[in-house]
């Protein structure tokens, strides 16, 4: 899969200069970026990726912190909340936004209560079964779904989550009843399909690659419209269910009213840690695709998602209490 690089290459010397010998200020201690899922999961693996790239690029150290809960509205309602220094960032995928459509009280609000720094990556899933189904194209999982109605399950991340709405999409275009068994967050629910406790999964190509080249899962699709580079030969879902796309993307943002000269420079070094060969190498073995965005395209990235999403979740009735 080849990375989407948005941005035009910075001259090697900016690159290499860490931000506090720029400003002479910011960033003078270490920057927390809180992932709100738990370890394992496809948040968690882009963010250890990115962040120490990113800490060399800042000259400070960035510590991912799993504040997990709630379907990720735990720690994004906590970095909502925390001063707008630039000491504090969220990294969030889809839940960002879904969750704004399913829970009718949260305590923040996606466009108005953060400052959008960049959407640094995108990823699809796959829908993979336990060995013990017998499915091996989406067709025969298809087929297999209609004639057991409720009787398979996927895992799901929490209510709203990729997993989630991957497995919702499906279900809404298929015409089946693939019943989720919601876990707490992506690890947990890999860790079930690897141990049969649910025979479908719909996790992230980031955290399934290594489990389906082991054998340990059968992929059978990816929610993409093209193949993904880490597994070639994995179909789309889309070439059996015509308008199925589905991939998960990683926004990087800050509290309401960090400064912009602050919300500029991490947008800067993000997007050219990005870009790095290091990273778009590793990237590229996982199925991720480095994006880059800047924070207006950021911005109109989540309000677009929001309508996106919309239709499915109204649509499979999947409204949280």
């Amino acid at each position: 899969m080849n990375s989407k690089w948005c941005l035009a290459v910075l001259p090697l010397v900016v690159v290499l200069q860490p931000a506090n010998a720029q400003t002479g200020k910011y960033p003078d201690r270490p920057i927390r970026m809180v992932a709100p899922f738990p370890p394992g999961g496809t948040v968690d693996v882009v963010a250890r990726l990115v962040g120490p790239l990113a800490a060399k690029l800042l000259g400070q150290q960035v510590v991912i912190e799993n504040r997990v809960g709630a379907s990720g509205i735990i720690g994004t309602g906590y970095v909502a909340q925390a001063k707008p220094d630039g000491y504090t960032l969220l990294i969030n995928t889809t839940p960002l936004v879904t969750n704004t459509l399913m829970y009718s009280k949260i305590s923040y609000n996606v466009l108005n209560d953060f400052e959008a720094i960049s959407n640094i990556a995108s990823t699809p899933s796959f829908v993979s079964v336990h060995p013990s189904v017998p499915a091996r194209s989406v067709k025969e999982l298809i087929s297999l779904a209609r004639s057991r109605p409720g009787m398979l399950n996927y895992g799901g991340a929490g209510t709203g989550t990729n997993p989630h709405i991957a497995g919702e999409l499906f279900n809404y275009l298929a015409k089946t009843e693939i019943t989720v068994v919601q876990y707490k967050g992506g690890g947990p629910a890999l860790t079930a399909a690897l141990s049969g406790e649910v025979g479908v999964s719909f996790s992230g190509v980031a955290g399934a690659t290594g489990f389906v080249k082991s054998g340990r899962l059968r992929a059978l699709g990816v929610t993409s419209l093209q193949p993904v580079a880490a597994l070639p030969g994995v179909p789309t879902i889309a070439s059996v269910l015509p308008g199925y796309e589905f991939s998960a993307w990683f926004v990087v943002a800050a509290p309401k009213d960090t400064p912009r000269e602050i919300v500029g420079l991490l947008n800067q070094h993000f997007n050219t840690a990005i870009r790095s060969q290091e990273l778009a190498s590793r990237f590229a073995g996982e199925g991720i695709d480095a994006i880059g965005t800047t924070p207006e395209q950021t911005a109109a990235h989540l309000e677009s998602e929001l309508k996106k999403f919309e239709r499915v979740i109204r649509e499979r009735k999947m409204k949280a209490e």
